[in-house]
């Protein structure tokens, strides 16, 4: 749909249906982020689409079919949750937050470290979830569900539409 209604727009995806152009929009998606919990039919999921002008995130959008909660911001307009306006959590100290992870799928060099990383914030904090959905983890902290959220390795279609909903919703990335 997106290459009929926009044909010059490059698309940046997870799948083999990236497309570059010489163009100063480009759409970031991942059709599919949570894979795993979609195979096992764990409802959380999500698609995640962002759009990127001049290398400048404009919008985003997180949408959850499975509860049929959509996420979305645009620049300098905010941050929403179906039509209702949303904001980061007020927490300012790790002993009050609830934080969010991932993990690495490969034994890199990263490994080690984001289990050491979370036997410290494990810790300091009032917990931590690894829900295997960074978009949706983002959109989380975006509505004041998570005060934060770490992982190692994440690509541009886990994060750019999260991180304009973050951003526009009063937090930072």
């Amino acid at each position: 749909s997106i290459t009929e209604k926009y044909p010059y727009h490059s698309i940046l995806t997870e799948e083999k249906l990236s497309k570059k152009l010489d163009s100063e929009y480009e759409w970031v998606i991942d059709p599919l982020d949570g894979t795993t919990n979609y195979i096992h039919n764990l409802p959380i999921f999500s698609i995640s689409i962002g759009l990127r002008y001049k290398e400048e995130t404009v919008f985003g959008m997180v949408y959850n079919p499975a509860v049929d909660k959509m996420f979305y911001a645009i620049k300098d307009k905010g941050a929403f949750l179906n039509n209702s306006r949303i904001y980061t959590a007020s927490s300012n100290t790790l002993s009050n937050s609830l934080l969010a992870t991932g993990f690495p799928y490969i034994h890199d060099k990263y490994y080690d470290l984001s289990f050491s990383i979370f036997k410290d914030f494990y810790d300091k904090t009032q917990g931590i979830r690894r829900l295997g959905v960074a978009s949706l983890d983002l959109c989380f902290v975006a509505m004041g569900r998570f005060d934060g959220f770490y992982e190692f390795n994440l690509k541009p279609w886990d994060v750019c539409a999260g991180d304009l909903i973050v951003r526009e919703a009063g937090g930072e990335c």
